[in-house]
């Protein structure tokens, strides 16, 4: 007997609501279900004192994917925000990303070759020549001056691990730039939706049945018959019971407040570098769409180690995680009618725009298994 729908997708964050678009658009029937009370995952935003405020963290677009640009304007405005992000390290203020700013305020150096001389002499005292940990790889990249100042605590209070205990590929990812230009991504298309992520979404899931504060793995048996096939986001290893251990996530707590001030810090984004402030960073939300209102609404952020109960944020892929990770993998492979995806459901560090792709990407395979079966 044919089951009510093709797909149950669960979650409601990006990814579920592309698949769920891209499906519906095919016309086959989903459902889309998620446990919070509200759509777009980690990227919700919420009005609050007319500031479209990020819940779950500083969300900005960027992608140099053409196709996936054009996709995401189906569904949202975007304003032409960069990031520019600045780190405070005992009131001291240093561009970011690392670039000639960031140098001539470090060193006094003015070119490039300057900057370059400075760095190799720090790499060349320290001694490194194959970075072992994400300290070496740091003084590597941008020397002991910049790395002690603007890493060190930073990182440390991140993961909750000295630097020397993380691996280097954390940061090898870390833009260093040898210009001014304080363009963190770099990135031939950025921006914010000027209403907000949540509205996003919602178009995304335009004509597409939602059911929220529905817990999938608390009722598994009965919503697996609901569908065919299940597209699941969340995390890999909750699907599995935990069988093989738990996977280790950094989470992060938020401290929101409406201020009685039209501008607070005047940057969306600042990096509270030392370890003495026990928070990563401050968001002044109003600056992502260049806000007039006259109150302003700020998120210090406060990074911490995941236990269970908590919202997982960022995988530790360490060597130990990315094994355990592999072997749930092979388990989630012989699951006959279970996609797995997303950041959680993949155990990886994705930005929306790969999200977007991995998303689609899934969706045409999955079309294609279906022709090839002759299932629809």
């Amino acid at each position: 007997m044919a089951k009510a729908y093709d797909h149950l997708i669960v979650g409601a964050g990006l990814y579920g609501a592309v698949f769920a678009r891209e499906m519906t658009d095919r016309g086959r029937k989903v459902l889309v279900i998620d446990r919070r009370d509200h759509i777009a995952g980690n990227i919700y935003t919420e009005d609050v004192e007319g500031v479209q405020v990020h819940r779950y963290g500083a969300h900005i677009f960027h992608t140099n994917d053409k196709a996936v640009w054009a996709y995401v304007n189906r569904f949202a405005e975007f304003n032409r925000y960069t990031n520019s992000p600045v780190a405070n390290y005992r009131g001291e203020i240093y561009n970011l990303p690392f670039n000639m700013n960031t140098f001539n305020k470090m060193w006094g150096v003015v070119t490039p070759d300057e900057a370059k001389r400075k760095i190799e002499e720090q790499r060349a005292a320290a001694g490194i020549t194959e970075p072992k940990n994400l300290e070496e790889q740091a003084i590597s990249l941008v020397g002991t001056d910049i790395y002690e100042k603007l890493v060190k605590g930073y990182t440390a209070k991140q993961w909750g691990r000295p630097c020397r205990e993380l691996p280097a590929f954390i940061i090898r990812r870390l833009p260093v730039r040898f210009t001014y230009d304080n363009n963190y991504f770099n990135a031939l298309y950025q921006g914010i939706p000027v209403d907000g992520y949540t509205r996003m979404v919602e178009r995304m899931l335009e004509g597409v049945e939602v059911r929220l504060g529905v817990d999938y793995l608390a009722d598994k048996p009965v919503l697996d018959t609901l569908a065919e096939r299940v597209v699941y986001t969340g995390p890999i290893d909750a699907y599995f019971g935990y069988r093989l251990g738990a996977l280790q996530y950094r989470s992060v707590r938020f401290e929101t407040e409406v201020l009685d001030t039209d501008n607070y810090q005047g940057n969306a984004v600042v990096n509270y570098a030392d370890s003495e402030t026990p928070y990563t960073r401050v968001i002044e939300h109003k600056h992502f769409v260049f806000g007039t209102q006259p109150k302003t609404v700020i998120s210090r952020e406060y990074s911490a180690e995941w236990k269970p109960g908590d919202e997982p944020y960022y995988p530790v892929n360490d060597k130990a995680n990315s094994a355990l990770y592999a072997r749930y993998a092979a388990l989630a492979a012989g699951e006959k009618n279970v996609l797995f995806g997303g950041r959680l459901g993949e155990y990886k560090y994705y930005d929306m725009d790969a999200v977007i792709a991995a998303a689609l990407r899934k969706t045409e395979a999955e079309l294609q298994r279906s022709l090839n079966k002759g299932a629809y």
